[in-house]
């Protein structure tokens, strides 16, 4: 281990004298208290450092110690209904307060059962266990720079998940122990043996998002809005109805009111899938503003490296960073002790890189051990004054295949989810046409073409009937401007308190959206036959369109076909002359 003493220190950064050479992003610890930092500048014999903890104490002199490693953190299935600080310290205590220098992980035990016999050859990333006895049934699988022949492995039964079960003879005739914990650096992508294209949707049970905007699996969302518009519950909701396996969720630089509520809602979730608390297929990573901004900075690349772990064990990993633009501005304040020539906004000029380095660690891969798996990453952004122009959402734009943005007067208006339909995209959503193809909706393309196209001349025409008033507009555009509210209401709106809407299926969305066309044929039809707009508002079954997503739960789908009838019985009969004479009365009757 190489030696260096602090020659100054301002806040988290610290310069320090070395005896040995260091590299960068090794991993350092700092003082008597041992302190967790990293390397990230080297000048002849002098090193910089960042400190991921309270520098409070530290001076010049103080003794600086390399680990010869870079900055790791430990993976196992612990991790699981398990809150952490943002280098995957657990937070044990009741008061969530963690001792200086303190980087030790939870002993658990775990019930082991092996799958593999002395003598296998086994590669990296190899299943050779399962542990049961646990919510879930989870596999342990070698580390990614592990591979060779099983040369001792344990017997069935409770073990520590830091004691060595498997000892693998390597290539160059090296006895590497093996245990269920795993130290990964987390600025370095795990491997895989290959990516696979976005070829479906990570469904997430809200329509406007499966629908309109949809993400795919493996694939980059960003959630950019100003304050109050919804990015925290928005993330909440699609943790809790998504059909990923694993939720990751980090709290980055987010007030303390705010993490404690997400500390406290979490653990009181249950998974609508199982039945069971939704907390044990969730890791929270807490990380509040007035902690170290340091490990704000890190708290995000520890996230994405949990994400990774539970991907290479064949699982779908949903990752949700709320907020990235906290996480800039740790990187500003961080490059601003460092003397660097500021950006944009103050940001440092390789801001751009570093999104782009953490967005493209979202991937749907074959597995070493060629298993399917995905990590989705959905990140929140908030930017100030909800000015999407600034740097961290204009460059977030360029990397994230989804586009959410949260509009201030929807959300003022009480409308959820707050997305504005014509400042978002979803890149990969014309590759997604097979899928609903085989899940009932041939028409997808077309009918999400139609409803945008809807949305469009919804705007347009509400600009003119500002000025002109809407009953001075023609039919024609009243009419458009009725059926863009009935998608509004029936498709886009969607209540996360709501027993019967606060999810929907794919199934029951086709369902909505084919009536809500078919409501917007028929009423064309009728505009055709001279039926005024008003009229056909007017009847009934246009009021039970708006709130069949409230009246029609998942249960109930055979009752879309009921409202189907009753939409055709009213409005194709609409416009037509009545019979004048006897003969033509009673054929009618």
């Amino acid at each position: 281990m190489n030696e260096a003493q602090i020659v100054k220190i301002a806040g988290p950064v610290l310069h320090a004298q070395s005896k040995a050479p260091f590299q960068i992003g090794e991993e350092l610890r700092i003082g008597d208290e041992r302190l967790l930092g990293e390397v990230v500048r080297l000048n002849g014999d002098n090193i910089i450092a960042q400190v991921y903890e309270d520098t409070t104490g530290l001076k010049p002199g103080d003794p600086v110690t390399g680990t010869g490693a870079p900055l790791s953190v430990a993976l196992g299935p612990w991790l699981l209904g398990g809150i952490f600080d943002g280098l995957l310290r657990p937070l044990k205590t009741q008061s969530h307060e963690i001792a200086a220098g303190d980087n030790d992980a939870e002993k658990v035990t775990y019930h082991f059962v092996p799958t593999r016999a002395v003598g296998d050859v086994v590669g990296p990333g190899t299943t050779y266990g399962e542990l049961t006895k646990t919510s879930r049934k989870t596999f342990c699988f070698l580390p990614p720079n592990v591979g060779g022949v099983v040369e001792q492995i344990v017997t069935e039964g409770d073990y520590d998940a830091e004691l060595a079960h498997c000892h693998i003879r390597t290539e160059n005739d090296l006895l590497v122990p093996v245990s269920l914990t795993q130290y990964w650096p987390v600025r370095r992508a795990r491997p895989s043996l290959e990516r696979l294209p976005p070829m479906s949707p990570m469904i997430t049970g809200q329509r406007i998002l499966d629908t309109l905007f949809p993400i795919s699996r493996g694939g980059q969302a960003a959630i950019p809005g100003g304050f109050g518009t919804g990015k925290t519950i928005l993330q909440e909701t699609i943790a809790k109805w998504c059909d990923a396996d694993v939720i990751v969720y980090v709290g980055c630089g987010e007030r303390g009111n705010e993490m404690a509520e997400v500390l406290h809602e979490f653990p009181s979730l249950i998974d609508p899938r199982t039945g069971r608390p939704l907390m044990e297929r969730t890791v929270i990573i807490a990380n509040t503003s007035n902690m170290p901004v340091a490990a704000r900075e890190a708290s995000i690349y520890s996230a994405v490296t949990v994400g990774e772990y539970f991907r290479d064990q064949g699982l779908h990993v949903a990752l949700m960073a709320d907020s990235t633009s906290r996480w800039a501005e740790a990187l500003r304040e961080v490059s601003g002790r460092l003397g660097e020539l500021p950006g944009e906004a103050g940001y440092p000029a390789y801001l751009s890189s570093r999104i782009a380095e953490f967005y493209e660690r979202a991937s749907h891969v074959r597995t070493l051990d060629n298993q399917t798996g995905s990590l989705t990453i959905i990140g929140a952004v908030s930017p100030p004054a909800g000015d999407f122009s600034e740097p961290v959402t204009a460059h977030t734009k360029r990397y994230a295949r989804s586009f959410w943005g949260l509009d201030r007067d929807r959300a003022q208006a009480r409308f959820y989810p707050a997305i504005h339909p014509l400042q978002s995209y979803s890149e990969h959503a014309p590759k997604f046409a097979g899928w609903w193809t085989e899940h009932g909706n041939p028409n997808w393309m077309e009918q999400r073409k139609r409803l945008l196209t809807l949305l469009e001349q919804q705007a347009d025409l509400e600009r003119m009937a500002r000025i002109v008033g809407k009953d001075a507009l023609p039919p024609a555009q009243q009419l458009k401007l009725l059926c863009a509210e009935l998608v509004n209401e029936a498709v886009l709106r969607q209540s996360a308190f709501s027993e019967t809407d606060r999810y929907c299926s794919p199934e029951r969305q086709i369902k909505i959206v084919r009536l809500t066309i078919r409501f917007v044929d028929f009423a064309e039809a009728a505009l055709s036959r001279g039926v005024e707009p008003a009229e056909i508002a007017a009847q009934q079954v246009y009021r039970r369109l708006m709130r069949m997503s409230e009246d029609i739960g998942e249960d109930q789908i055979h009752m879309f076909g009921e409202l189907s009838a009753d939409l055709e019985n009213q409005l194709a009969s609409l416009g037509k002359a009545a019979p004048t004479t006897m003969v033509e009365a009673t054929h009618a009757g």
